[in-house]
């Protein structure tokens, strides 16, 4: 699935969220799934996460490896670019900037290349990830993360649009360029800021 469609328009409301970027909806209770690889089914025992490329030491983390680092939450909305959000959700998991200083980025890295155990890629400045604003996230609203939702562990980039949030999250590569992951490289929007509405190319 390799294309988009920019017809799908969420619903209506009368009286507008100030929380809700434009074009967005609330999604209320529901937690909508929609994917376009498939879904891993792997033990706690078979998951790593790596932090690799410009760094001064490679770090890969076991699962129970990873949950002996400090832990972190992140209190908020989520944003998906098929229009719909999803307000007040907890998720806890470990911080980027945890891993980060684990693996000693090196001066020159600028962006980073999210990859997954189902071979999804999604590319990202380094800005966007450090800072507080990202998470590798292993549990939501108090429930381990599902398979549909990306688990055991996802990427979580709240403040871009969700398909920067990668599912089934392997590692990080850091990277002295940008370069395009999957979805970039069919018609998304680089960047994917949901303020701004960079849903695709050329917004």
């Amino acid at each position: 699935m390799a294309g988009f469609t920019r017809g799908f328009q969420g619903r209506g409301h009368e009286e507008r969220d100030p929380r809700l970027p434009p074009g967005q909806y609330d999604a209320g209770t529901t937690w909508p799934v929609l994917t376009a690889e498939a879904t891993p089914r792997m033990s706690h025992d078979q998951w790593t996460f790596t932090i690799e490329g410009l760094v001064d030491r490679e770090v890969t983390w076991t699962w129970d490896e990873i949950h002996e680092l400090p832990q972190s939450t992140y209190d908020g909305a989520i944003h998906c670019v098929t229009t719909w959000s999803k307000f007040d959700m907890h998720w806890e998991g470990v911080s980027v900037d945890t891993l980060l200083e684990a693996a000693g980025p090196s001066p020159a890295a600028t962006h980073v290349m999210a990859f997954t155990h189902s071979g999804y890629t999604t590319n990202l400045p380094l800005e966007d990830v450090v800072g507080g604003k990202a998470w590798v996230a292993f549990a939501a609203d108090g429930e381990p993360l599902t398979p549909d939702h990306g688990g055991p562990a996802r990427l979580l980039v709240p403040h871009l649009y969700f398909w920067k949030s990668a599912k089934f999250v392997a590692g990080l590569r850091l990277l002295d360029h940008n370069a395009p992951g999957f979805w970039e490289r069919n018609g998304y929007h680089d960047h994917g800021d949901p303020w701004r509405e960079e849903r695709y190319q050329g917004d």
